[in-house]
Formats: structure tokens, sequence, C-alpha cells
């Protein structure tokens, strides 16, 4: 009786042994079935998810290996962690979050991705446990291989606590009984982080480097659909006149456009030495454009067949030149 007893409990505070915690289990949670997941046809394509802060973040840092993948047949998610409901220097609130909303899914159609965005007012996320929950649960549901997301290290608390959680579901997404209500991943993603300029406490390391120049012009199409950030300007609190006329606006299209084209060459010339070791010397000092990634010691840690197999974009190793 006295055993009964103890092991009733303990199933009840966790600290039976795994047997007995199984048992403790519903029957309906041993099994979960295919609705929980995302309705992505098993066709043994790569599964991408890039976690942005804010509608425009996924884009900007990961829009050209986006569409990449997306050419290939992958499927590629990408998730605003915030709705952006203050980033305009005049608007906010609901109406901003609509328009941002539908911003970012007509550059997913240019990308030719998906995207989410998830209701958590922009400038508000904090790492909570149930942030973490949700963050977990997207990565179950997407099935993914590949995570991609913002460093800890950031100007921006949004982006520093979207780092935060996505590090922290790193290990997570694998044990099932975290958030038992999704199938953990079959096998642990490789998680990156995208490229920043941040020194403190440690600087961004580039282990892998993407030739964008194919996909450059579809990503700026992109980011310039996005008129409440880069035509009319963003979340700074000061009077931040611009010319609404057609010439004014498309004057400003051009200069977006033309400035994501130079942040992109500046990466290339950045990490021009990876491009050369993974493009081969002759491609590698062609290439205009690049984004560029660091691997997170704390997911999957890719060999370099691994990397190449990640991102099919690069020649085979024995073609380089």
């Amino acid at each position: 009786m006295r055993l009964r007893l103890w092991l009733c409990i303990a199933i009840t505070i966790g600290l039976a042994p795994t047997s007995f915690a199984q048992e403790a289990v519903p029957p309906e949670m041993a099994y979960i079935p295919p609705t929980a997941l995302e309705q992505i046809p098993d066709d043994g394509k790569l599964r991408v998810i890039v976690f942005g802060a804010h509608p425009d973040d996924c884009e900007i840092r990961s829009g050209g290996c986006g569409a990449l993948w997306a050419t290939q047949g992958h499927h590629v998610k990408f998730v605003s962690v915030t709705n952006g409901d203050i980033g305009h220097w005049q608007m906010a609130g609901g109406p901003l979050a609509q328009r941002r909303y539908a911003e970012v899914q007509a550059a997913a159609g240019v990308l030719g991705v998906t995207t989410d965005v998830l209701d958590i007012h922009d400038g508000e996320l904090e790492p909570t446990l149930e942030n973490r929950r949700t963050i977990t649960r997207l990565i179950r549901r997407w099935q993914a291989d590949v995570v991609i997301a913002h460093r800890p290290n950031d100007y921006h608390p949004d982006h520093r606590y979207t780092g935060v959680l996505v590090q922290d579901s790193a290990y997570m997404v694998a044990v099932p009984f975290f958030c038992p209500d999704t199938p953990p991943v079959r096998g642990n993603p490789v998680f990156l982080y995208s490229e920043d300029s941040f020194e403190r406490p440690n600087p961004f390391r580039a282990d892998i480097v993407v030739a964008i120049d194919d996909v450059i012009d579809q990503k700026v199409d992109a980011l310039v659909l996005m008129e409440s950030q880069f035509i009319e300007g963003g979340a700074l609190g000061y009077l931040n006149p611009y010319d609404n006329s057609e010439e004014g606006r498309a004057k400003r299209r051009e200069q977006a456009r033309e400035g994501f084209k130079r942040r992109a060459g500046r990466s290339a010339d950045r990490f021009r030495d990876k491009l050369i070791e993974l493009y081969g010397e002759e491609k590698g000092k062609q290439v205009k454009y690049a984004e560029a990634y660091e691997v997170c010691e704390y997911g999957r840690r890719p060999s370099k067949d691994e990397i190449r197999q990640l991102f099919p974009f690069y020649p085979q190793a024995e073609t380089k030149k």
C-alpha cells in the first residue's frame, strides 16, 4: 500500500522513473495525428524556418536564401515574432499591424515562401516560458531541418529576445514531454544566427556565406513592398516627412533598392575569404551579393558536407576551381 501511494505521488510530481511517467501520460497524448503538423508534403525537400523580431527582419536577413531554397522546391517559412505595431513614425496600433501583415504577405509571394506574424506587440517581446513554448511548437510543426534567428546580442530588445527564445528552444524541440501536444522534431535541426555587426560580448562569425546574385533583384523587389518601413520611414519618434507624390515615392523605392544592394554587397566583401573557400577562387571572387550565418552550438553541429546539403547552392567540392 505504501509503495502504491509513493508511486502515485511520484508520478504526480514528476519524480517517477521514465516507465511510470510514460504510463501517466493520457492515452490521447501517445500519438499526435498528422494534423498537428504543418501540411507539408513528405517529399524529401528541406524545411527551413526563419525567425525575425519584426515584419521585415526575416526578409532583410534571409530573403535571398529563402528565394534560393524556394526556387529549388524546398519549404521555407518566415515568422515575425512581433506584429510591428509601433514600427512607424506617424501611425501605430491595429491599423499599422494589419498593414505590416499585408506587406510581409506580399513579400512572401515574391520570394516564394510562407509567412506567419505572431500576435505580440512590437517592443514588448519577453523571453517567457509561454513564448518559448510558442517558438518550440512552430519549429516542431514545421519539422524544421534549419532554424535561423537573430543572435542574442543586438541593439533591439525584440531582436535579442527572439534570439534568446529560439536559442532556448534549440534543445527543447527534441524533448517529447515539453509541449507534448506537438510532436518533437525527428532530429535536432541546425540552428543558425543571421549576420550582424555587433562586437560585444562576441562578434559575429561567418560559418556559412551564400551568394545571392541570382536572386538579389527578387529580394529587393520583396523589400520595397514594405512601404511603411522603407518608403515612409521607420519607428524613430520624430517627424520624418517625405515626398508623398508618386514621383517622390518612386525615388524612395529606388533609394531603398540601392541601399539593400549595397548592404548585401558589404556582406560579400566582408566575408570574401569564406566565399572563396565555399565556391572556389574564381566564383568566390566574382560574387557581388551575399547573406551570412553563424552556426549556433546549441543545435546540431553540421559537417562541411552537411552544410552543402542544407545549402544546396554551393558547387560540389570536387568541381571547385
